[in-house]
């Protein structure tokens, strides 16, 4: 294989048409480019110059590969800096996961953070429930993804993934404006054991948590309508339909009706996962950025 050092000095003795030239221009001495030459005529098994005591005249081959040699030179600088680049985060890829409310209320911030922090570098982002996307995390597919678990439908996550809680959601109750209860700061949960309530699917952690909620309160919830989109099930709340538990992600800032659950409170966690051994430089950069984006968007019900 041809050295590129070798190359590069082949294409100073060319222009200069001195060994001695050419090692001022390049920083070494005479006797350093000669023996690079030999080098790389032993290497290609042909003479490249013709010596005399005071110049180094170049070979018809010398003259070519010397052209020939330039573009692929300059490709490899071209990679080199490509390669520092990535090396630093300045370019390269970050792949994302996430479910949706936090798709809708934390990423927005950090993916523009990333973004304009790292404009040459490709972001991508999807969207999936916390077992649709852990084996992404865990195959290389996805350099992180944002999870979530519910105190009283606890998991487990992979031991070969860190996972950091970024937070840790309260949950809410959701009322319609003309409730009974709809004035108060806190209510009872045992106080709409009688309700109509409205849930996520049977099979997902909020709707486990709902059934385990009720049971400490001393009821078993009817649920009558189901959906796993919170904007649908806010909707029916407002139209008088049920009452509602969400976690506070899912709930808007000016939605009416929304009442602290009294004593217990139940909260939804919510986790970042990546793999231990994840050297991508955008990584910790987005981690950063989720923290940040996380934090103010606790600081929001904290205040409120």
């Amino acid at each position: 294989m041809l050295n590129p050092i070798h190359l590069r000095t082949l294409q100073e003795c060319v222009r200069t048409g001195s060994f001695a030239e050419a090692g001022r221009a390049l920083g070494y001495t005479a006797s350093a480019v000669s023996q690079q030459m030999v080098l790389l005529e032993r290497a290609i098994g042909a003479p490249l110059f013709e010596r005399s005591a005071r110049s180094a005249r170049s070979t018809a081959l010398a003259l070519r590969l010397a052209e020939r040699s330039r573009d692929a030179l300059g490709a490899l600088d071209a990679l080199e800096r490509e390669v520092r680049a990535m090396v630093v985060g300045e370019e390269g890829g970050l792949r994302l996961a996430s479910f949706a409310t936090a798709n809708s209320r934390v990423l927005p911030d950090v993916l523009a953070a990333v973004i304009s922090q790292r404009p040459h570098a490709e972001v991508q982002l999807d969207e999936g429930e916390p077992d649709e996307v852990v084996d992404g995390v865990l195959d290389g597919v996805l350099d992180a993804a944002l999870v979530f678990e519910y105190d009283l439908d606890p998991r487990q996550w992979p031991l070969e993934l860190c996972a950091e809680e970024l937070l840790a959601e309260p949950l809410h109750v959701v009322l319609p404006a003309s409730h009974r209860l709809a004035g108060r700061h806190r209510v009872e949960l045992a106080d709409l054991a009688d309700d109509t309530w409205i849930c996520t699917r049977e099979d997902t952690a909020g709707a486990r948590s709902l059934i385990r909620l009720a049971a400490a309160a001393g009821f078993v919830p009817r649920i009558t309508f189901r959906s796993n989109d919170y904007s649908v099930i806010r909707d029916l709340v407002s139209r008088e339909l049920g009452v509602a538990v969400l976690p506070a992600l899912a709930i808007p800032r000016d939605q009416p009706g929304i009442v602290r659950i009294f004593g217990f409170q139940p909260r939804r966690r919510v986790k970042v996962l990546y793999r231990k051994q994840n050297t991508n430089p955008l990584l910790p950069i987005a981690l950063e950025f989720l923290a940040s984006s996380c934090t103010a968007a606790a600081s929001e019900w904290e205040q409120s």
